[in-house]
């Protein structure tokens, strides 16, 4: 399910980048610039975030079937 929203989040970003970096001028003076520079780092930030979170996810479907034999493994028999 977290995959998802990485995901979602990846698309979201490449949409934003997509229309706003065109429109944002590096070169410029001031605090134009400055927030051009601040604006794409978060984004680069908010990317990179979220791919890490989507490749290095833990899996924890086979840890829950694992813990589930390893019940059924510690279970006693009286003779």
């Amino acid at each position: 399910m977290k995959k998802n929203r990485y995901l979602l989040c990846l698309l979201l970003c490449g949409f934003l980048l997509y229309y706003g970096a065109p429109r944002l001028s590096i070169h410029a003076e001031g605090a134009q610039g400055i927030f051009s520079l601040v604006w794409l780092s978060f984004a680069l930030i908010v990317i990179a975030g979220n791919l890490t979170g989507l490749l290095y996810s833990p899996k924890r479907q086979g840890q829950k079937l694992q813990s589930g034999r390893r019940l059924r493994k510690k279970s006693r028999s009286f003779h």
